[in-house]
């Protein structure tokens, strides 16, 4: 799987988790010289408080596009540090 902002390959990985409709990208499969962490948090019922990126692609910046549990709850805890993408990216197969 490939995530896939403006034209530019952000993460790639053959072994995202499907949770809720959205890819995880396992923390190493990410371009992390593109991502910057924001101070937005959000609170799951059962995933626990998602923490977020900017993503930054040809001189544009991509707020809060990505999110990641670092913390999250037991029943989640195999996306642990894993990012999932909103709409702006492009998961491809």
């Amino acid at each position: 799987m490939r995530a896939v902002l403006n034209g530019t390959v952000i993460a790639e990985s053959d072994d995202t988790k499907v949770v809720d409709g959205n890819h995880y990208f396992p923390p190493e499969s990410i371009r992390s010289e593109l991502f910057s962490p924001t101070d937005r948090h959000t609170v799951c019922p059962w995933k626990g408080t998602a923490s977020y990126y900017t993503v930054d692609v040809d001189g544009q910046s991509y707020d809060n596009v990505g999110w990641t549990y670092p913390t999250p709850s037991d029943a989640a805890a195999d996306i642990k540090d894993h990012v999932a993408f909103y709409s702006a990216v492009r998961i491809e197969n």
